[in-house]
């Protein structure tokens, strides 16, 4: 689920003290972003929106969740956003996300 290769290549890029405010940005966005997402889902937008989520899961490692971003920007580009699962992309995100604050060391404010 996450690429852990890339999560240290990133810690490597960054330097450890700035590495949890990547994280912690990250994490940010696209919290807002499903958010608005799960409130007001566009399919208009969703090619956009699968783009960001890709680039950014993908920095991050978030192996799985990127490759479902890209299943779905391709879905989307093709003019099928009915194929666009975002209840897989919400729960794979939300494993991810745990699967990484809990063996990644870093700490994030509540």
């Amino acid at each position: 689920m996450i690429n852990w290769a890339r999560v240290n290549e990133l810690r490597q890029e960054v330097g450890e003290e700035d590495f949890g405010e990547v994280v912690e940005l990250f994490l940010e966005e696209v919290d807002e972003t499903l958010t608005r997402l799960k409130c007001a889902p566009d399919p208009d937008t969703f090619e956009e929106v699968m783009h960001f989520l890709k680039g950014s899961a993908l920095n991050l490692g978030f192996l799985h969740l990127g490759s479902i971003c890209q299943a779905s920007k391709v879905a989307a580009s093709q003019g099928r956003p009915e194929d666009v699962d975002l209840e897989a992309l919400f729960s794979t995100y939300a494993l991810s996300k745990k699967e990484f604050l809990q063996s990644s060391g870093v700490k994030i404010a509540a």
